[in-house]
C-alpha cells in the first residue's frame, strides 16, 4: 500500500505571513513590464475584508470576496493632483481558502490568478473585460 507523501495529521492552513510570502510569490512571477507599471502598489493580506468593504460592496458575507483592489487605476492617475492613499491589492486569506477548499485548484494558481485579477484593475480593466481575457486565453 503506497503512503501519501504529505502528512496530512499536521497539516495546517497557511497563517498570514506564509499567505503574504505566497503573494508576493505571485506578484513577482508577473511580467517585468507589468512589475515596472505596479512600481507603487502595496499588497496587503487579510483574513476578511472590514465591515466597510462588505458594507459598500453590499455582500451578504465576508466570504464573498477573495481581493480587492483600492486606488486610482493607471489611467486615471494625475501626477498634478492632490496627494492620495497608495494603490493597494487586498487578499483576503479566509475566503481564499474556503474557495481553495471547494475547487480543484492549487492555492497558488488561486492566489495568483487573484492577484492578476487585482492587478488588472490597477491598470484600469474592468471586471467584464478581464473575464474575456481570461476567456479567449482558456
Amino acid at each position: 500500500m503506497h503512503r501519501a507523501e504529505h502528512n496530512w495529521l499536521r497539516a495546517r492552513s497557511p497563517t498570514l505571513d506564509e499567505f503574504d510570502a505566497l503573494a508576493r510569490d505571485a506578484f513577482r512571477a508577473l511580467p517585468g513590464e507589468f512589475l515596472r507599471l505596479c512600481g507603487d502598489v502595496v499588497i496587503l493580506v487579510e483574513d476578511f475584508p472590514d465591515e466597510a468593504v462588505v458594507a459598500e460592496m453590499k455582500l451578504e458575507s465576508e466570504f464573498e470576496i477573495l481581493g480587492l483592489y483600492t486606488g486610482v487605476a493607471l489611467p486615471f492617475q494625475d501626477s498634478f493632483g492632490p496627494p492620495r492613499l497608495p494603490n493597494t491589492v487586498h487578499l483576503y486569506r479566509r475566503p481564499i481558502l474556503d474557495y481553495w477548499a471547494e475547487h480543484d485548484e492549487t492555492l497558488g494558481d488561486i492566489v495568483a490568478h487573484v492577484m492578476i485579477h487585482e492587478i488588472g484593475h490597477h491598470f484600469g480593466l474592468s471586471d467584464e473585460a478581464m473575464h474575456r481575457i481570461e476567456d479567449e486565453a482558456g
